[in-house]
């Protein structure tokens, strides 16, 4: 159940970041048709690529498109319900998090402001405390820095981190072991442009969470 605000949808990146979109209407759609509620001018953007739909309370994205819709850096297939803080990103072009709760608004308002990491949605590209971190991180390393970005201070879980870096796997197929290794390479590969503070932080017994400070 979404709490009390209306929902909304605020861009991340690129040249419309920090744009919003209240959702007010039963429906909102998205795409590169000048009618569109959300005009995306891209050819990689269909004419009508995607719609948010409201029903019985819940926020039903639907994908439309040719290049894809993704939440939370997997592809959907047909329709998917929207949770507070979803990220969703239209073909490579728009980069949206979609915000449900009024918890929500001050941390998605702070992720645009200045911090120790800094996170290119559009271009993938990662910054540590002004340093790049060039080679680019492995497509799984990606995935679970953006959830851990995405949900900055708040506790991300094993489930959770399966569920977003290895979409095609069942649960019981990917081990600890796994996921621990992904977690440490990760800390690796952020030390290496940035030795002096540690980012990802595990907390026992519930997972994992990003420590990254204002600067």
């Amino acid at each position: 159940m979404l709490g009390a605000i209306t929902p909304v949808l605020i861009v991340q990146s690129g040249a419309m970041r920090g744009q919003k979109w209240i959702l007010e209407n039963d429906s909102m759609t998205i795409g590169r048709d000048p009618e569109c509620d959300i005009v995306v001018a891209d050819n990689t953007v269909s004419r009508k690529h995607a719609s948010i739909t409201r029903l019985d309370g819940e926020y039903i994205l639907e994908d439309t498109s040719k290049n894809g819709t993704y939440v939370n850096e997997s592809l959907i297939d047909g329709t998917i319900s929207l949770y507070d803080g979803d990220f969703i990103s239209i073909a490579d072009t728009l980069q949206m998090v979609f915000v449900g709760s009024d918890a929500t608004v001050p941390l998605v308002i702070d992720k645009l402001d200045n911090r120790r990491l800094k996170l290119d949605i559009q271009s993938r590209r990662v910054w540590c405390n002004n340093n790049e971190l060039l080679p680019s991180l492995s497509r799984p390393q990606y995935r679970l820095l953006v959830l851990l970005y995405h949900n900055l201070g708040d506790v991300v879980t094993r489930d959770e981190v399966v569920d977003v870096v290895w979409p095609d796997e069942l649960g019981e197929g990917v081990t600890e072991q796994s996921i621990d290794a992904l977690v440490h390479r990760l800390r690796e590969r952020l030390d290496e442009c940035d030795s002096q503070h540690q980012y990802v932080e595990t907390v026992r017994g519930h997972g994992f969470r990003l420590n990254n400070p204002r600067v």
